[in-house]
């Protein structure tokens, strides 16, 4: 049975994803707080983390911060914050996905079991161990570790499974849609402003200057192509 973290300080709220999750064969537990939520969330005894951005204690971005730093578990908000700028926070802070409340709560389990079996079918895909090299840049598709310069880079798994898609396939121009549906799965509910975030987030970890990327080019209107 997976489990669910909800951190959520709206009770009725937390309860209605609660018993939605538990229709759907899940187990799920909720905590209230922001402080308790992270300390819950670290042990790493759960499947999918969703959390609020506005909580008492510590707040959601600063949750997903620290929830990235430590693990590699899908990270799904819910916030009645429904502005652009706070979606695309909360996904350079780490989150997988975010919905804007009033949410479906058919929407959000949907989205859960989405998330759960692309991270099942990345972390279970036993591929022959090769290391793709370009320019001091290193990826090792057995371990899933990233290199550069021989110093290890951190990634997400979404991060890793972006960053391998176009340098596997260097010199190809993929479109945004065409990256959404590839790494996201054509289930997926969110739209490409999270490639644009992801590919931000790659570049300030493998570029000198992100500003000017060396690796991964952007073509205005067109998509994004890793340059060989």
């Amino acid at each position: 049975m997976k489990r669910i973290l909800i951190i959520e300080d709206d009770l009725h709220i937390a309860e209605l994803e609660r018993d939605y999750l538990q229709l759907n064969g899940f187990k799920a537990d909720i905590v209230q707080d922001g402080v308790q939520g992270l300390k819950k969330a670290l042990p790493g005894n759960y499947d999918v983390i969703i959390v609020d951005l506005m909580l008492p204690g510590k707040d959601g971005y600063e949750i997903i911060r620290e929830i990235r730093e430590k693990l590699d578990v899908p990270v799904v908000v819910v916030s009645a914050k429904d502005e652009d700028v706070n979606k695309i926070r909360g996904l350079e802070y780490g989150a997988d996905d975010y919905l804007t409340k009033p949410f479906s709560p058919g929407e959000l389990v949907a989205r859960i079991k989405s998330h759960i079996r692309r991270y099942e079918r990345l972390k279970g895909n036993h591929v022959p161990s090769e290391v793709i090299i370009h320019r001091g840049l290193e990826i090792n598709t057995a371990s899933h570790r990233v290199y550069l310069n021989g110093q290890q880079v951190q990634m997400t798994t979404r991060e890793y499974e972006l960053l391998l898609f176009l340098a596997s396939n260097p010199g190809i121009v993929f479109s945004k849609e065409h990256i959404l549906v590839s790494i996201w799965g054509d289930d997926y509910f969110g739209d490409t402003a999270t490639v644009a975030v992801h590919i931000q987030k790659i570049r300030k970890k493998i570029e000198k200057d992100p500003s000017n990327p060396e690796f991964i080019e952007t073509l205005w209107g067109t998509g994004y192509r890793f340059n060989k």
